[in-house]
């Protein structure tokens, strides 16, 4: 029995619109390392100095946006996973070999895109969790919260084990100054040939990032098993779970005060943790990540019941069901914009914050016009032809209204 993708009229809209909200979010976050050499910097953790209205977009971000959006697409992952499985397995097909194949042409995609393009990618790291999300697809939800849990638990310890080396080693742990790789790393990004530049990025960004794939996929599969164990549930798909939404986004709203708090202590320099302040920063950023990223899934979820603002808040859904072509596509205009243009740290944070708003203005914009003539987003369509085995109808038989 030959499998199809899913139909529009079998989409949860509720899941695009808070997709295309995560893909604003994302925008945000990588757009500072589209310009400029952020890399280095938080590999070396420089404290840069910024004034004025950077400043300010500079702590919004990090309050904000940091870690609180690549948590809501990896718990959308997870739903999505779960929705894909149910429907293979009620079609009667062999939903694992069919999700492998899907997870197989995300990794290939994924590490195309981290290798000749940009270091960020999160595709491949979603590929590689895949495999392993499989094992728990029919798993109890009390035992996927446990794990869920548990990871958290174990990342943010593994984070704080900084905490425990004294003070007079840590400049011997040091990677060094980074004033001696940064130039280079400028100059790869501003002048270099495009082989040269490919060849520095897979030894500086692209192996290191591989390596480090058990350590970073840790909170990202935690937040696939929330996602497992909200799709298993049924969270999204009824009014029943209301009051549990509403519960979730009271605690995890006043949770995040008192860690938004230390954040913006430690950025201001109100708090003086010393040699810690990278460790500490990075502790309060994630467990403020962790919690907002629930709140404001919480607060858009109820908002969506509301007709004024579901209303309001419509026009995400286009660009959330073409989440995969517009991720993409966020890499190769800005590739072209700071690089071939020679842009590349130039360009100020909030000067770069308001490209990234025009351009995803215009990414919703151009996915709304889109879904009037097609079905499915280009990469998507790619996406679904390659894991079913045959393609499907692009184009819509007739316009949406």
């Amino acid at each position: 029995m030959k499998g199809s993708p899913i139909k529009p009229s079998e989409r949860i809209i509720m899941l695009d619109v808070i997709r295309g909200f995560a893909l604003f979010g994302i925008l945000l976050v990588n757009m500072p390392a589209f310009h400029s050499p952020n890399f280095i910097n938080q590999l070396y953790s420089v404290d840069v100095p910024y004034e004025g209205l950077d400043a300010v977009v500079y702590a919004f971000l990090q309050l904000f946006v940091q870690v609180k959006f690549f948590t809501i697409f990896s718990f959308l992952f997870g739903v999505g996973f779960y929705l894909f499985m149910k429907r293979a397995e009620a079609k009667g097909l062999r939903m694992k070999s069919l999700f492998f194949r899907r997870a197989s042409i995300l990794l290939i995609i994924g590490l195309l895109h981290l290798i000749f393009l940009w270091f960020g990618d999160i595709l491949h790291l979603y590929a590689v969790g895949g495999f392993l999300l499989v094992a728990f697809y029919n798993r109890m939800p009390k035992t996927l919260i446990k794990w869920a849990f548990s990871l958290l638990a174990i990342y943010l310890v593994l984070l704080s084990m900084t905490f425990f080396i004294p003070v007079d080693m840590m400049d011997e742990l040091g990677l060094g100054n980074a004033d001696d790789v940064l130039p280079t790393y400028i100059y790869m990004y501003e002048s270099a040939p495009y082989l040269e530049w490919l060849s520095y990025r897979i030894k500086v960004e692209v192996i290191p990032i591989l390596i480090n794939i058990p350590f970073t996929l840790i909170p990202v599969f935690a937040f696939f098993l929330f996602g497992l164990y909200a799709g298993k549930k049924g969270i999204f798909e009824g009014s029943a779970y209301a009051p549990f939404i509403k519960k979730v986004q009271i605690v995890t709203g006043t949770l995040s005060i008192p860690f938004v708090i230390c954040l913006f202590l430690l950025l201001q320099g109100l708090w003086d943790v010393g040699v810690y302040k990278s460790a500490a920063t990075d502790l309060f950023k994630n467990l403020s990540g962790f919690s907002l990223c629930f709140f404001y899934m919480a607060t858009l979820t109820r908002l969506l019941q509301v007709d004024a603002w579901k209303k309001r808040l419509s026009w995400l859904q286009f660009v959330g069901r073409m989440a995969l072509t517009n991720y993409l596509a966020q890499t190769v205009i800005c590739f072209t914009l700071f690089n071939i243009f020679n842009l590349y740290n130039h360009v100020s944070l909030s000067l770069g914050t308001a490209i990234a708003i025009v351009i995803f203005i215009a990414q919703a914009a151009w996915s709304k016009a889109w879904f009037n003539s097609f079905q499915f987003g280009p990469m998507e369509w790619l996406w679904r032809t390659f894991t079913y085995g045959h393609i499907s109808p692009l184009r819509r038989q007739s316009k949406a209204s």
